[in-house]
């Protein structure tokens, strides 16, 4: 746009240049194994996964009670509301400590809140984070004891 040109520096490109520079080779001598030096301590430095901080009666809050959840446990799929942050290898560790059994399968499902009307305000209920775990034949956890 011409209105913004004034404000612009005067910076003018040459394209083609008259001489063309020279290209220097890159040397490969102490710099590339410093690179490789540096890549690696990244690497042994890198943060532990989002989830891997919450303990594991952090990570799972409760079983989910419908009609849906129990037909789902006949086949040995059980399903919790976990923490939003929680990873499925976390919630993976998390059954494993707090019901001693170590999951086949975890699937995760992020779901959204729904909006709700207060009289004429609006109001959002929060998002939440579902897990669907299954178990190996022939194990069972008892997640509706006391409900």
């Amino acid at each position: 746009m011409s209105l913004f040109d004034r404000f612009k520096k005067n910076k003018t490109l040459p394209y083609h240049s008259a001489q063309p520079t020279p290209v220097k080779p890159a040397e490969k001598s102490a710099s590339a194994s410093a690179d490789k030096d540096k890549k690696e301590t990244v690497a042994s430095q890198a943060r532990p996964p989002v989830g891997a901080s919450l303990r594991p009666y952090e990570i799972i809050s409760h079983p989910v009670v419908s009609e849906k959840s129990a037909h789902a446990e006949a086949q040995n799929t059980y399903t919790f509301v976990v923490a939003r942050q929680a990873t499925k290898q976390a919630v993976k560790e998390a059954v494993k400590a707090i019901y001693g059994v170590r999951p086949v399968a975890v699937r995760t499902i992020n779901v959204e809140g729904k909006e709700k009307r207060f009289g004429r305000t609006i109001g959002r209920r929060g998002d939440w984070k579902k897990a669907l775990v299954t178990l190996p034949k022939g194990q069972t956890i008892q997640v509706h004891e006391g409900v």
